[in-house]
């Protein structure tokens, strides 16, 4: 169930970051403007999930689930209906809207406590390796339909914008869809609220300090994500939603399957290894992208760096997991995320000034210069904390 509903998000959010930027286009808005709402979305997306995760060992993790997909829908509901930019704003900060190819969202806590604890010490990167591909994979089909909604409206004589509304129609539909999985969920769920004091107690120090580094990635990641780096190539290239979003599939797909593929890499040079080691190449592909002279060559690169961007995130995910106590689990996940979604809020107002600024991919640099750092302080940090399976 929980592989079914991270999929469906997953095709959701690809149609939406895709579709979002240009929606906000035809809307009128500055790269300012649009940053600014991509920023509101993941700093309410960090809200939501720190208290998602400081309230999760008290309340079911499957009940929080329903609430978060009551949510979902009434986002979808309200980025349909509105239109103004304080409008749009204030929704992108209270609702579940993800304008990145990865899960910034308050279900990704819950979701992650609830898969680790329904597998072994020696299946847990297998399955998170899974649940990764589901999301990846759908998320990349997702990214390829993006142009449905507005060759449909086309298609029936209607505006753009009424296509564009369409994929957020779409959304709040899936919001549905998953609000009753999750209700069957929580009649199955292993995860129990429990009644400690405390959401943290012995894996604190190390939690924080996980905390402190990724947030470091996610700064990076904030110049590029999908949404941006769409905008980057509507800036430089003009080219059709489309033809973007077939770009977005390829990508998400070896993206998905080079997940798989850390499984094999974890057990032979374990998880921090694995997060480092693979991470590193992807940001000079990265910044390979920005220096191609022209779209075929640029959009190659992207699509090869999707072979790569992706393999940390199951270890990543596995890692967090591994190192606290199973009581602990959602509350690490949610506080490991936070400064995630915080540090990924804070730079796409300043990417899209830079875009209005000039075309050239000074976002991109940002972000593989940063997302190097972090891969070198995180090897040198954790090299010899070793999860239970390597040891």
């Amino acid at each position: 169930m929980l592989l079914g509903t991270r999929g469906i998000r997953g095709f959701v959010d690809g149609m939406v970051y895709v579709m979002l930027p240009a929606y906000l286009l035809a809307l009128g808005f500055s790269g300012v403007q649009i940053g600014a709402v991509i920023t509101a979305s993941l700093f309410g997306s960090a809200i939501s999930t720190m208290g998602t995760g400081l309230v999760a060992h008290r309340i079911a993790p499957a009940r929080l689930l329903v609430y978060a997909s009551c949510i979902m829908i009434a986002t979808g509901i309200a980025f349909c209906i509105a239109g103004g930019f304080v409008a749009l704003l204030i929704i992108g900060f209270l609702g579940t809207l993800n304008p990145s190819a990865g899960d910034v969202s308050l279900f990704l806590p819950l979701e992650q406590a609830s898969v680790s604890q329904s597998v072994s010490d020696s299946e847990r990167t297998a399955m998170f390796a899974i649940y990764s591909l589901h999301g990846a994979l759908i998320g990349s089909i997702g990214a390829l339909c993006a142009g449905i909604p507005l060759w449909l409206a086309l298609r029936y004589n209607r505006s753009s914008l009424t296509g564009y509304r369409l994929t957020f129609v779409m959304y709040a539909l899936a919001g549905v869809v998953v609000l009753f999985i999750y209700q069957r969920l929580s009649s199955h769920a292993n995860t129990h609220p429990t009644n400690t004091p405390h959401a943290l107690t012995d894996s604190r120090r190390v939690v924080y300090k996980l905390a402190a580094l990724f947030s470091i990635d996610s700064l990076g990641g904030g110049f590029a994500t999908q949404a941006i780096f769409a905008l980057w190539v509507f800036h430089k290239f003009d080219l059709a939603v489309s033809t973007l979003g077939a770009i977005f599939f390829a990508s998400g797909v070896l993206a998905a399957f080079s997940s798989l593929l850390s499984v094999s890499i974890a057990k032979r040079i374990g998880l921090v290894r694995t997060m480092v080691f693979t991470h590193i190449p992807s940001s000079f592909l990265l910044i390979g992208v920005v220096f191609m002279p022209n779209v075929w060559l640029a959009m190659t690169l992207f699509i090869l760096r999707g072979l790569l961007s992706q393999m940390d995130v199951p270890a990543r995910q596995s890692y967090v997991m591994a190192v606290v106590k199973p009581e602990e689990r959602a509350a690490a996940a949610s506080i490991t995320n936070v400064p995630r979604s915080l540090a990924t809020a804070l730079p796409p107002i300043a990417a899209g000034w830079m875009l209005d600024q000039s075309n050239f991919g000074w976002p991109l640099l940002a972000c593989a210069a940063l997302k190097i750092i972090y891969d070198l302080l995180l090897l040198a940090q954790f090299r010899h904390i070793r999860p239970p399976e390597e040891q």
